[in-house]
């Protein structure tokens, strides 16, 4: 009789509800970045390889079809092969001078020093200008008649030397990276000094307590820990410096004599003062190809790795 009164007083079961398929929330979020990325990234990518293949001056469709003359062009020319050269230089002198330096402040802003904060500051404060505002301010500084380099350069017994650091084509690719650096190296030191503050200082103390010194520590810890980080850091630095236009545009134009003008601003000049857009996409076309190179490179033999090892430590401390 209980278990008959139980089944009678039990409220009926409800059936389960069918679960929501979340397709059309995913999709109605993706739409507008996926229409705004196949607009802005994509179409240009499909224009500019369209017209790469064209004999053309930019007005109207292009009808004179030349297939792959325009890259067998760009094979063949020295400025091509000059842009090349000087994009190397910029980044073998960023890997050995620029990145370095950066590192060894990260270092050294680590310690417990005095006004630290204000340091960090000052030495991020040029990453946030604008590369326009950079080389217009580097502009007046290396100006011949009223530049403060050139003032400097009197007063310390060296003529007008400053005067024509831009001037000459022995030196304006140095002082072209002397500005860059200036940019850069605040950001570079504040990726360092955010990947040096992720490391325990436990293992920093075991290492002292095995009497090991200050340099084995950097050597043998801060170092191979910052390892991920630094790969970033080289990363973003090579990319950057094969697309480098607007400091180049504003600070030289790509003179003296074409002595430091850069893959973009080559394209640049092509596309829009000659009017041969059909070669000034070639040449895009081939920015995008080692660009998009070098990132799958990066992205198959160092990203993976160090995607792996973290997940790796994350799943040994679990």
């Amino acid at each position: 009789m209980l278990t008959a009164e139980r089944q009678v007083l039990a409220p009926p079961r409800t059936p389960p509800r069918r679960r929501r398929r979340p397709w059309p929330t995913i999709a109605l979020f993706l739409t507008p970045a996926l229409v705004l990325f196949g607009l802005l990234v994509l179409a240009p990518i499909v224009v500019a390889g369209y017209a790469s293949l064209f004999t053309w001056n930019g007005f109207g469709v292009p009808t004179q079809f030349a297939g792959l003359e325009n890259f067998r062009r760009l094979l063949a020319d020295e400025v091509f092969a000059g842009d090349l050269r000087r994009t190397l230089l910029l980044v073998g002198l960023s890997l050995v001078i620029q990145l370095p330096i950066s590192l060894a402040l990260a270092m050294l802003l680590h310690q417990p020093l005095r006004g630290r904060r204000a340091y960090r500051m000052v030495f991020f404060a040029p990453y946030v200008l604008s590369e326009v505002v950079t080389a217009v301010l580097f502009t007046m500084i290396f100006s011949p008649n009223q530049g403060l380099a050139n003032h400097v350069t009197r007063l310390i017994g060296l003529g007008d030397l400053g005067a024509i650091w831009l001037a000459d084509t022995d030196t304006v690719m140095y002082t072209l990276f002397l500005v860059i650096s200036w940019k850069y190296f605040g950001f570079h030191t504040l990726l360092y000094l955010a990947a040096r503050q992720g490391i325990p200082t436990e293992l920093h103390d075991a290492a002292a307590s095995d009497g090991a010194s200050p340099w084995q520590a950097f050597r043998h810890i801060t170092l191979p820990l910052l390892g991920p980080t630094i790969r970033i850091s080289v990363f973003l630095s090579i990319l950057g410096t094969v697309q480098l236009f607007d400091m180049v545009w504003v600070l030289t134009g790509g003179g003296p004599i074409r002595s430091s003008e850069t893959l973009a601003v080559t394209m640049f000049q092509e596309g829009f003062k000659r009017y041969h857009v059909g070669y000034a996409s070639a040449i895009s076309m081939t920015i995008f190809g080692i660009s998009l190179v070098f990132g799958l490179l990066y992205q198959r033999f160092v990203l993976r790795r160090d995607l792996e090892g973290a997940l790796t430590t994350m799943g040994g401390r679990r």
